[in-house]
């Protein structure tokens, strides 16, 4: 594949993940990132995301698992600074857990999310309606751009190759404990990556910082499974654009929905 990447886009040596997604509980509902590190690029919005779900999660009981996410991205993240994430607890119900999340960097908001959190019905219906697309397994790996502690395949894409790929496999290479929230955070982390608009010939050169971000988990994906990521492209229209994807293991289950909104605007100058 094409898709060159350069050498500064590369997450940092020697750095695991779980030491990024490691919070530091600052009081009831309040906490703090305890790792910071240099990077050329603002702070992946992946990682912040994961960071936020992990401390909505650290206030549920830990039998309700995420079900979805909604996130806004307001201000660019500094790597280099610590991010302080605070925790409203809006609601506990029979069934159903809500939390709002503010992540806020030198006292500017650079994050908000909502997320609900539900205990797993194992007796109800199991089913999928899209089908996995068809495509090679995993086979050659690569370290992918920004994402740190994982391993990239990319199998052939459906569309010629513009910017971005649409179709990869990613797998966390960390070694994680039996952790479901952490398995969450972790796709989570992982669902920002690349562009559905990668499959428009409009797309080359553009900038396409995420806007807003939204998730479904359906089923677990535990750390360390391959996971595709199919990407569809919307509509790009007045500076921004839309898309929505699927991620599934290996072995056929749609483990979790996303859609994204990004600018997508060509550079000033």
């Amino acid at each position: 594949m094409a898709y060159d990447v350069p050498e500064i886009a590369f997450g940092p040596a020697g750095i695991d993940l779980l030491e990024v997604l490691d919070l530091e509980p600052l009081d009831r509902d309040l906490f703090r990132t305890r790792l910071t590190f240099s990077e050329h690029w603002p702070l992946y919005g992946g990682q912040v995301v994961a960071q936020a779900l992990l401390a909505a999660g650290k206030t549920v009981d830990p039998e309700r698992l995420p079900h979805s996410l909604h996130c806004y991205f307001l201000r660019p993240g500094d790597s280099r600074k610590p991010v302080v994430f605070a925790v409203d607890r809006d609601r506990d119900g029979g069934s159903f857990s809500a939390r709002r999340v503010v992540a806020r960097q030198d006292g500017e908001v650079i994050l908000n999310l909502a997320s609900s959190f539900a205990q797993p019905d194992l007796t109800g219906a199991d089913e999928t309606a899209p089908v996995m697309p068809t495509v090679e397994p995993p086979g050659l790996t690569r370290v992918p751009a920004r994402l740190i502690s994982f391993a990239e395949s990319l199998p052939t894409q459906n569309h010629p190759e513009h910017s971005h790929p649409t179709r990869f496999w990613l797998r966390c290479t960390a070694d994680a404990p039996d952790d479901a929230l952490l398995d969450a955070a972790v796709l989570a982390y992982q669902s920002d990556i690349s562009s559905g608009q990668g499959s428009l010939a409009s797309s080359a050169g553009r900038h396409q910082p995420t806007l807003d971000h939204a998730m479904w988990f359906h089923r677990r994906a535990r750390v360390g499974e391959w996971v595709l990521s199919d990407l569809q492209s919307r509509s790009v229209s007045h500076g921004r654009g839309l898309y929505t994807g699927n991620l599934w293991t290996r072995d056929g289950r749609l483990v979790a929905s996303l859609a994204q909104e990004t600018l997508y605007r060509l550079p000033r100058g």
